[in-house]
């Protein structure tokens, strides 16, 4: 891994990165407001300073790997692993791996869903930041550190790109937290 110190990060710039994210009603069920980051993504600007905000944030924790969440994790896990000089891991659901996988099962609002990673994907005890583009109650996020646990990381910190704060899924996960985003509805 790159040390942090030589790392050189474009100076966050005074933008509102909230005015790239669009909030769309009722999606994917009626009741819930759904942030999307898919405006951010489509913004050159947007994007380089939202990864620059968060590779600021976690380069202290010295992570060698950053592993992401899929689908929209890996598009926050990508970049950043770039800006850290670090390598990156996917976290998928059932039958996206090939070969040996160790899994964790969690629980949903609606059932339970499921996380793999390659059982050689992370050597043990190495540091890992796990990253996702949304923290909302926590249960993925805390699948996530579980299954990187498993396989002998040393789970050193959580990144996302938007934080509901209202929903506390902060106060699950037992590992610190860099959000760039906050939200308290």
């Amino acid at each position: 891994m790159t040390n942090p110190s030589t790392v050189t990060y474009n100076a966050p710039q005074e933008i509102n990165l909230k005015d790239y994210i669009r909030s769309i009603p009722d999606y994917p069920k009626k009741g819930i407001l759904f942030y999307d980051i898919s405006t951010l993504l489509r913004s050159p600007e947007a994007l380089r300073i939202a990864a620059g905000r968060l590779a600021h944030g976690v380069s202290a924790w010295r992570p060698d790997m950053i592993a992401g969440i899929e689908s929209r994790g890996f598009l926050t896990a990508s970049p950043l692993a770039m800006a850290l000089g670090c390598g990156m891991v996917m976290l998928r659901k059932p039958g996206k791996l090939p070969g040996k996988t160790i899994s964790t099962q969690y629980d949903l609002e609606y059932g339970t869903n499921c996380l793999h990673i390659q059982h050689d994907a992370v050597k043990p005890g190495q540091r890992v930041v796990v990253t996702d583009d949304l923290l909302a109650t926590g249960g993925t996020l805390c699948a996530a550190i579980e299954l990187l646990r498993k396989a002998g990381a040393e789970v050193v910190g959580a990144a996302a790109l938007i934080e509901l704060s209202a929903l506390k899924g902060r106060e699950k996960i037992d590992v610190p937290l860099h959000a760039i985003i906050s939200y308290d509805e």
